[in-house]
């Protein structure tokens, strides 16, 4: 019995089937420790996450992608009422922001962790673990006695809860090709941008309704029905895992050795060993890979603005405009309204890059096919968060500063995707740890933007501090069609990046 449990919470419902095995498959090796039987995945077995049904897939995705929006949406839901926790705590609204600040501070640590065991070790394991811990601290912020615990309890909620942020993006290269797999990213990625503008919008409400406490109760039951889901609905989509874990089970019941295929061709080193190596890559790759790089710093930058303006659109219609928090956080609507456009768009791209791939001679495509819509976007960041600046005074009517953040909002999504997709496909065995190098470099922008941003609104003012994203992003706006030119060059030289020699 507790073996059978032991197999349901490592490899879900429909993979407890693996451990019966497949005794009397013809495997090569006779079975010794010195000639183990060498088994792989059959092209048609039902247990290898590319062959599950589509509707299968389906189920894990919008999961993963609900998963992430929950890590996400409860990153800035705190930043809807703020006033009270400073009138609650008696704290400064510098002070009140690091709840914000240290949440997504723990975005930083955690994916350091996470991306990297979930591929040593399989994401399922590694999501229930975490997300217990980040239901938990969710509800331990809910009744915080004060606000220095209120604080910690946000960061180690921003750690634990941030596996998702890259082993989704791990789990959507284990089930889908690289021709599929663009309009895939669309929905998990997207989660990652859409839900701290979703945030204040509904912690507004809430928190001006029914206090702040209630704010951090709602995000502990969306992560308590996500995990709960999660542990019923999402197997095991680790190949190498899944397999090591077939071979592990065939060796207990038949007293034969069995390895699996990948184990046999590169042997696994010594637990420790196979730790140390894991979970340094994410800071190799940030260190070594110049694509990683660019693409880190862009990202980080867009990420960074996102939560400027967490700080800054209650500056711009509260305290200037004279906005109810309510109707304050209703300012956020526009960047979400940019941002399920920009989607739209990318489904009707990815739709484009399928055809391509169909045409092409290998069925793929280089990872810079995967750039157009960066490009596009890499020029509406600039131009919204102009407009958006200078456009921000009560003399001018709110919708015309709104239509700048839509444009930012759309530009956020198109540039964003575009670089997740391009990370995925440029480093498939690898891309929960190229994702998780440049979660850490943007989430330490995240958490450090807001803390400047109230200090820069009143030093300089609300035209030339919204002005500074801008000027930043001109400065970013080369970066797609650079390595457009020149990634496949850059990954050629790469020992992480895949060598893919098809037309873009």
């Amino acid at each position: 019995m507790l073996y059978a449990i032991g197999c349901f919470l490592l490899l879900g419902t429909s993979n407890i089937r693996m451990i019966a095995g497949d005794v009397g498959h013809d495997w090569p090796g006779d079975g010794t420790r010195e000639n183990p039987q060498i088994i792989s995945w059959p092209s048609t077995d039902r247990l290898y996450a590319r062959n599950f049904a589509a509707s299968r897939k389906a189920i894990i995705l919008v999961l993963s992608g609900l998963s992430t929006l929950s890590v996400a949406f409860a990153s800035s839901a705190y930043s809807g009422d703020l006033s009270s926790i400073c009138e609650y705590f008696s704290v400064s609204d510098e002070a009140a922001t690091l709840g914000l600040s240290l949440y997504v501070l723990g975005f930083a640590i955690g994916p350091l962790l996470w991306a990297p065991l979930g591929e040593a070790f399989g994401r399922r394991v590694l999501f229930l673990t975490t997300f217990s811990l980040f239901t938990l601290f969710n509800v331990a912020a809910a009744v915080a006695p004060n606000f220095a615990s209120l604080v910690a309890f946000r960061c180690l909620a921003g750690m634990f809860g941030s596996s998702p942020l890259t082993n989704s993006g791990g789990i959507v290269a284990d089930l889908y090709s690289a021709e599929t797999r663009g309009l895939a990213a669309v929905f998990y990625s997207g989660a990652t941008f859409l839900g701290p503008v979703l945030g204040p919008i509904v912690g507004g409400f809430l928190g001006e309704t029914r206090g702040w406490r209630s704010i951090e109760g709602l995000l502990a039951i969306y992560a308590g029905v996500m995990l709960v889901l999660g542990l019923l609905l999402v197997p095991e989509t680790v190949g190498d895992v899944v397999l090591r874990r077939r071979a592990a089970a065939l060796t207990r019941q038949t007293g034969k050795f069995y390895i699996t295929s990948v184990d046999h061709q590169n042997p696994p080193g010594s637990l420790a060993e196979r730790l140390r190596i894991s979970m340094t890559r994410p800071v190799r790759l940030l260190v070594r890979e110049p694509i990683v790089v660019v693409l880190a710093v862009y990202m980080s930058f867009i990420y960074g603005t996102t939560y400027l303006l967490l700080a800054a659109l209650p500056i711009v219609f509260q305290r200037v405009r004279g906005w109810s928090p309510g109707v304050g956080g209703l300012a956020f609507l526009p960047i979400a309204i940019g941002m399920l456009g920009a989607t739209a768009f990318m489904v009707v791209i990815n739709r484009q890059y399928a055809r391509r791939c169909r045409k092409s001679g290998s069925g793929q495509l280089a990872p810079e096919a995967r750039l157009q819509s960066g490009k596009v976007g890499a020029v509406l960041l600039p131009g919204g968060l102009f407009l958006f600046a200078w456009t921000n005074a009560p003399s001018v009517p709110w919708v015309v500063c709104m239509l700048g953040t839509a444009c930012f909002g759309f530009g956020n999504i198109c540039v964003s995707l575009a670089l997740v997709n391009y990370l995925v496909d440029s480093y498939v065995t690898y891309a929960a740890s190229a994702l998780a190098a440049a979660t850490v470099l943007r989430s330490l922008c995240g958490a450090a933007f807001p803390l400047f941003t109230t200090a820069m609104y009143e030093g300089i003012g609300i035209h030339w501090a919204s002005s500074v994203p801008a000027f930043l992003s001109l400065l970013c706006l080369p970066a797609p069609f650079l390595l457009s030119k020149y990634g496949g060059r850059i990954r050629q030289r790469s020992k992480f990046a895949v060598a893919v020699h098809d037309g873009k």
